[in-house]
């Protein structure tokens, strides 16, 4: 590559926006990425510390995510030869667009869909074709099916980020089925929805289902995601597409020892659950928002042109959530991590009181 070439390549690559991440604010009650603060942080903190006990970070971890991969497979139920791992679920989407895809593939998508995914095809100058939801927030699996037509891949956020939306099993299932090319199924939230496509990795080779352990297990900071898929693609991944050491030490040994846990973060992903209804239920009944189903651990809804004031009273207030703006037909979208049940009732007295 000669120098102006190289030039020429950032000059490109400076267009580019990015997956644009939320405004960090120091000190506010943070409901605006997602992340699962119901888990108790005693419980990962000593988590942490035993895995700290169990390593040895002057080692590679040779042979550790071999365990994990174990603990995984037992976790969803499926062979060992079927799962893979990676540096979170970002990491591993990356690996098979940059190695499945190209500006020669076209993939189909719902709009909107996880932002990261969509920046990465336009790095790649990946097309993609994208189907927009309806007024309420869902989309039509007849006219889904009919345009995938078009497509050579099919990806999903499976419930969707950000609208909370989420296919009925039947109905995805039979998208997979009739779908002639490589669908992949983006579960990062898949724990608070009413279902898992993972046992059908085991019918479909085309169908591959990425997850994470940042949202459901709490461990969003030490990045650790998985894919479940046919024997010969995690062959492949593993063995030559993935790094040689992809996590370090201490996040393998927290992954195995957080799946141990999994009757307390069952519980609390009950609770999440639980909190999601009463704050689409009180958002309702204020009469002040459009505001949508969810099968994730937040709540989309819609300010109605109040979307600005309501952000900026509500950091004012030392409250963070996340500012969407126009989604489909919705000009002022804003969206609620559900946290606590103390984090919750905050949120809400303070939309209260806006609303006065």
């Amino acid at each position: 590559m000669t120098k102006k070439q190289f030039t020429s390549k950032i000059d490109e690559l400076v267009k580019l926006q990015g997956y644009q991440k939320p405004e960090y604010h120091f000190g506010v009650l943070k409901l605006d990425s997602n992340e699962n603060f119901v888990i108790n942080k005693q419980l990962q903190q000593d988590l942490i510390n035993a895995a700290q006990k169990n390593s040895d970070v002057r080692e590679y971890p040779l042979g550790r995510a071999e365990r994990l991969v174990e603990s995984i497979a037992n976790y969803v139920n499926l062979p060992k030869q079927m799962v893979g791992i990676g540096n979170g679920s970002d990491q591993i989407l990356d690996i098979i667009l940059s190695n499945f895809a190209s500006k020669k593939t076209k993939i189909m998508t719902s709009n909107p869909t996880f932002g990261f995914f969509e920046e990465r095809c336009k790095l790649y100058q990946i097309p993609t074709i994208k189907i927009p939801f309806a007024k309420d927030m869902t989309l039509d699996i007849a006219d889904f099916l009919s345009k995938s037509k078009q497509a050579d891949i099919i990806y999903l956020d499976s419930p969707n980020n950000p609208t909370g939306f989420q296919f009925k099993k039947d109905e995805i299932t039979e998208l997979v089925k009739k779908f002639d090319g490589l669908v992949i199924i983006d579960e990062a939230y898949g724990e608070f929805s009413d279902y898992s496509l993972a046992s059908l990795t085991k019918k479909f080779e085309n169908l591959i289902v990425v997850k994470t352990f940042s949202k459901t297990f709490g461990l969003a900071g030490l990045r650790l995601g998985y894919v479940l898929a046919d024997k010969k693609f995690i062959d492949v991944f593993s063995r030559v597409l993935q790094y040689p050491y992809p996590l370090n030490t201490l996040t393998i040994e927290s992954g195995i020892l957080v799946l141990q846990k999994i009757n307390q973060i069952q519980e609390t992903t009950q609770i999440i659950k639980e909190e999601r209804a009463r704050i689409i239920k009180k958002l309702r009944e204020t009469g002040a928002f459009d505001v949508f189903d969810s099968k994730a651990n937040f709540v989309l809804f819609d300010a109605r042109g109040a979307d600005k004031r309501i952000y900026t009273a509500l950091l004012e207030q030392g409250i963070s959530i996340r500012k969407l703006g126009k989604i489909g037909k919705h000009e002022g979208c804003l969206r609620v991590t559900v946290g606590t049940k103390d984090m919750n009732s905050k949120f809400l007295l303070a939309i209260r009181d806006l609303l006065k």
